[in-house]
This record gives C-alpha cells, sequence and structure tokens, in this order.
C-alpha cells in the first residue's frame, strides 16, 4: 500500500487488514507508518519510491516478509494547486514515476501470485482522481498527472498481455472527509 502514512492510503490499509490481509505500508513518513502499523499488525517499509531502487527493493522486502504479492494499491500521490514550476517535477515523480516503479517492480510477483490461485487473479490497484478526467483552472498539472494514471490503467497497455492473468482494477474504499468528518466511497 503506497502512500500509507494518511488519507486515502490509510483508510485502505486500515480496510485491507480488517479483512484479514496482511498489509505491507509504504511512504516516507516513517512516525506515522510505524503508528498506522501498530494498529493493523502491518509491515512498515519506508521508501521514497520516486527513487526507483528505493521503489523496486520496497516491494522485494514485503515479498520477502510476506511471502507473496496479491495485490498492491499504488495511492500516493500529491496534488499542489497553482504550483510553480519548480514544484511540477516533485508532483510528477510521485504521481507517475513512483506509481511506474512500484508497478514494474511488482507486476512479476502479482503474476507469479495469479498463476497460483484457482481464479488467476492478483490486483493492481492504480488510485487515480476525476482531474485525470476534466482539467480545472489551477490544476492542470496535477490533472496531467492523473491523465497519465488513468492511462496506466488502460487494458491496452504496452509489454502486457490481455488475458487474465494480468487484470488490472480499480476499487473503492470508504474515507472520511478530514474537513467534515463524512464518510465517502
Amino acid at each position: 500500500m503506497t502512500g500509507a502514512s494518511s488519507g486515502i492510503g490509510a483508510a485502505t490499509a486500515r480496510s485491507l487488514a480488517a479483512e484479514g490481509a496482511s498489509v505491507a505500508v509504504l511512504a516516507r513518513r516513517r512516525d506515522r507508518l510505524e503508528a498506522l502499523a501498530g494498529e493493523i499488525d502491518g509491515l512498515v517499509l519506508e521508501a521514497d519510491f520516486t527513487d526507483q531502487q528505493q521503489a523496486t527493493s520496497a516491494v522485494e522486502r514485503a515479498v520477502a516478509q510476506l511471502g507473496r504479492l496479491d495485490i498492491v494499491v499504488d495511492n500516493a500521490g500529491v496534488m499542489l494547486a497553482d504550483a510553480p514550476a519548480d514544484v511540477w517535477e516533485r508532483m510528477l515523480a510521485i504521481n507517475v514515476q513512483g506509481l511506474l516503479y512500484v508497478t514494474r517492480a511488482a507486476l512479476p510477483h502479482l503474476a507469479r501470485a495469479a498463476e497460483s490461485e484457482p481464479g488467476r487473479v492478483a490486483d493492481l490497484v492504480n488510485i487515480s482522481s476525476t482531474a485525470g478526467r476534466v482539467a480545472r483552472p489551477g490544476n492542470a498539472v496535477y490533472s496531467l498527472t492523473k491523465f497519465g494514471v488513468n492511462a496506466r490503467l488502460s487494458p491496452a497497455r504496452p509489454g502486457r498481455s490481455n488475458d487474465s492473468s494480468h487484470r488490472t482494477s480499480r476499487t473503492r474504499t470508504p474515507t472520511s472527509s478530514p474537513a467534515t468528518g463524512e464518510q465517502a466511497w
């Protein structure tokens, strides 16, 4: 679970753990990861996944500690509205490159897990945004990154077959708004 130190990532990690999954939580903020891992009996993987080597190492550590990967939730992302040009690189690195690095490292493990399952399925979940469908004033670069995530979700993605052992799925997880306290899907 990338981006697990807060928000949707933390809520998804809690939901998966509540369903009985062994969860590895990945983010840069170790203190928040440790608190969450203590709550859900999860595995802490502190890493900056915008660095390809750290992303690959984190995936390999998760497999070594948990035995295999059945699902990867690529949730990490940042929205910096009206950001100056020098901040764009960080948004692109987190929202696009980090997702690609984690995905590349995880796919062989997910394919192996799918081969051993009766339904031949392992899940790769990439969290996107409505900004990936509609760009709004002030968030053009963020929208560009989420359009990229949506392109990654395309069933005709290069380098992967379209058979049932390589499915990509999207899920909805209940989260609470910090502003209102309301639960949303």
